[in-house]
């Protein structure tokens, strides 16, 4: 007699959310010790093996550990530093840049090794372009900003920014004003004109510019800051594949001027806003944007012109001071305009909506 089969039991589905379990799936590319700490296994090779090349084994015993586990991992993040080099054979030694580091032959090429080492680090070198020249956001938004764009895993988040904190410090990338963490922005060779960097075609790519689309400049008139929108912020914005509207110069008509502001930010798809001085007509312009809940690039080049309850939203900090200021400008803003675009909740006001309780 044939046996009866048992139903099949329904298989229970995981109440893991979909978001946590993409975040298991990922790997994180980043290197899990600082570059500081990465230095240690160069150092021991050049110490005790005059920086020839040796075996995993070897280096190992010149640390004083095993060659598995962690000491595997730590050697990753020298290489991913590019302090560590590959030899033939298998063998490891110390690049040029670590030996630069370890034997600088003066204190400036030991600092400009320790920033090469951060450009070349994955995920380290992304992060810090995406936030040079801007304060390091609040956890919530910082954590958001890397698992989202930057597909760190959320439960590594934490390690990473010890990690990115450390290596940037080292580097002297960081700086700290009034308790707030601003990422340096060094760069002496700023592109401009129709020159693109890697950053920017990475950004392009996942933005879709039309030839209508419009970037409006909000912004006071009078100079010194009138006169940036020419030598900044127009190049910027066509460098960003947008076409650039300022009120007095682009729509400025007949019909009243308001009407004719109120015009070019409801038609932009994205907008600039130059928050140095406080100017008032700005900062209207700028409530109107938010209201329309338009993406937009703030910049500044005083912390204390930017108001408290903006300071959330990404804002671009310059330094007339520095005689590239003009060149990492026009850069940030290009590429902050397409961030914004592509990554709409890091450049919109987030505010409360009034609700009957309130009024």
């Amino acid at each position: 007699m044939p046996t009866k089969k048992s139903p099949k039991q329904p298989v229970k589905k995981s109440r893991r959310s979909p978001s946590r379990s993409k975040d298991r799936g990922k790997k994180a590319k980043y290197p899990r010790h600082s570059v500081e700490k990465s230095l240690r296994i160069p150092k021991a090779i050049l110490e005790q093996n005059a920086g020839k090349a040796c075996t995993v084994k070897q280096a190992a015993e010149f640390v004083g550990v095993g060659a598995h586990g962690p000491f595997s991992v730590e050697v990753s993040s020298a290489k991913k530093y590019g302090l560590l080099a590959s030899a033939k054979d298998g063998l490891i030694e110390p690049s040029r840049l670590a030996k630069t580091i370890l034997r600088p032959q003066n204190p400036q090429d030991e600092l400009l090794a320790y920033r090469e080492a951060v450009s070349k680090a994955p995920d380290i070198s992304e992060v810090y372009q995406h936030y040079r020249g801007e304060n390091l956001p609040d956890k919530k938004f910082f954590e958001n900003t890397v698992v989202e764009t930057f597909g760190i895993p959320r439960e590594k988040v934490a390690e990473f920014q010890d990690v990115f904190v450390a290596t940037l410090k080292k580097a002297e990338l960081l700086s700290d004003r009034d308790g707030k963490i601003r990422i340096l922005d060094v760069a002496q060779d700023a592109d401009t004109g129709s020159q693109k960097s890697d950053r920017m075609r990475k950004l392009e790519k996942g933005v879709s510019v039309n030839a209508n689309d419009t970037c409006f400049v909000m912004q006071t008139f009078a100079s010194p800051l009138g006169e940036y929108y020419e030598s900044v912020y127009k190049p910027a914005i066509q460098k960003a594949g947008f076409n650039p509207v300022r009120a007095d110069a682009d729509i400025f008509g007949t019909g009243k001027i308001m009407d004719q502001v109120w015009t070019g930010i409801s038609a932009a798809r994205v907008l600039v806003a130059e928050l140095t001085s406080r100017n008032p007509n700005v900062f209207y312009e700028l409530g109107l944007a938010h209201a329309l809940k338009k993406p937009v690039v703030l910049v500044s080049a005083n912390e204390n012109d930017v108001p408290f309850d903006l300071q959330h939203i990404r804002v671009v900090y310059y330094d007339v001071n520095d005689p590239f200021w003009g060149k990492k400008l026009l850069d940030k803003v290009a590429e902050n305009i397409l961030s914004a675009v592509r990554n709409p909740d890091e450049a919109i006001f987030q505010g409360t909506e009034p609700n009957a309780s309130n009024l």
